[in-house]
C-alpha cells in the first residue's frame, strides 16, 4: 500500500486507547491495514503503530492534526502521522571502511531503502570511486584535533543545504561533539558500532573481544546520544567465533554483521517502525 498513513503513538497505558484510535479511523471511513502495540508495565507506557488506508477518508489528511487533537489530549498522547510515500533525505557519513557504505548504496539502488541520498560526507577521499559509481555527490571534510569545531559546522551546513533529515554513520570513525548531536537530533542520527553493546564500547572493540576470549561477537545499530555508544538500540546481531580466530578473522566476520545490522536499522527507521521511549526502542515488524 504505497499511499497508506502511519500513526505512531505513545501514551500512559489505560483502557480504551486501542478502541478509540480504531473508532476514530473507522468513523472517518479509513481502513486499518496493520496494527501493532506494546505495553511497558514498568513505566506504564503504551506504544502503538497503526497503518491505515485513508483513500476514502471524509476529510483531507492535512486536517488530521486538528481532528485527532481531542483524542490525543484525552489520552495524553505523544504522536505523529507519517505517510508510506514519504522519502526521508539521508546523508551518509563514512571514513575509510567501505562495507557499510556499499551495502546502503546497493540497497538504496535496488529499491529496498525507500529514501533519497543526496550526499555522502567523509573525512577521507578513499570512497570517492564508490560514490561516483552510484552517482551520489561526495564531499570530503578533513578533520583534525585543531579544526573539529569548524569541520562540524561545515558538515551541519551541508546537511541543511541538502535538506537532510536523517544522518547515518556508516563506520564514520569520529566522535561527534555534543553540539553536533544536539543540532541534528538523536532520533535523526543512527550509528553502527562494531560490538554487541553494552560490551566493548569505544575504539578497537574486536581487539577488546579477542583479549577477553569471548565466543560471540556482534554489531549494534543505535541512535546517537552525547554519551559514547550509549544511545537507544535499534538492532543487534551476533556470530559465533572460536579460539582459533585471529583478530583479523574477527574483524572480517564482524564486517558482514555490521552492514546487515545497519541496513536493517535504517530500513526500519525509514519505514516508521521505531518508537523511542527512555533509552529504549520498540521496533514494530
Amino acid at each position: 500500500m504505497h499511499n497508506s498513513a502511519i500513526l505512531l503513538v505513545s501514551c500512559p497505558d489505560r483502557k480504551g486507547v486501542v478502541a478509540t484510535i480504531a473508532d476514530f479511523i473507522f468513523r472517518h471511513n479509513g481502513n486499518i491495514l496493520f496494527a501493532d502495540e506494546h505495553g511497558d508495565e514498568e513505566s506504564n507506557l503504551f506504544l502503538t503503530r497503526v497503518e491505515f488506508d485513508p483513500a476514502e477518508f471524509d476529510f483531507d489528511l492535512s486536517e488530521f492534526v486538528q481532528r485527532f487533537a481531542p483524542v490525543a489530549k484525552e489520552f495524553e498522547m505523544q504522536w505523529r502521522l507519517a505517510h508510506s510515500s514519504d522519502r526521508p533525505r539521508m546523508v551518509i557519513f563514512v571514513s575509510k571502511f567501505d562495507h557499510c557504505l556499499q551495502d546502503l548504496l546497493y540497497r538504496h539502488h535496488s529499491g529496498e531503502l525507500k529514501c533519497d541520498i543526496p550526499l555522502i560526507i567523509s573525512n577521507h577521499p578513499d570512497n570517492q570511486r564508490i560514490a561516483d559509481f552510484y552517482r551520489v555527490p561526495y564531499v570530503v571534510v578533513p578533520i583534525s584535533k585543531d579544526n573539529k569545531t569548524e569541520a562540524e559546522e561545515k558538515q551541519i551546513a551541508l546537511i541543511r543545504e541538502h535538506q537532510c533529515n536523517l544522518v547515518v554513520l556508516a563506520r564514520y570513525m569520529q566522535v561527534l561533539s555534543t553540539q553536533f548531536t544536539a543540532t541534528v537530533g538523536s532520533q535523526n542520527l543512527i550509528n553502527i558500532h562494531h560490538s554487541f553493546l553494552p560490551a566493548f564500547v569505544g575504539s578497537k572493540p574486536y581487539h577488546q573481544a579477542f583479549k577477553r576470549g569471548v565466543k560471540l561477537i556482534g554489531a549494534t545499530a543505535h541512535y546517537v546520544t552525547e554519551v559514547l555508544d550509549d544511545g537507544p538500540i535499534i538492532e543487534q546481531d551476533v556470530v559465533r567465533i572460536s579460539h582459533r580466530d585471529t583478530v583479523e578473522e574477527l574483524i572480517e566476520k564482524g564486517r558482514d554483521l555490521e552492514k546487515v545490522v545497519l541496513s536493517r536499522a535504517v530500513r526500519w527507521h525509514v519505514e516508521n517502525r521505531v518508537l523511542l521511549y527512555g533509552n529504549k526502542t520498540v521496533v514494530f515488524q
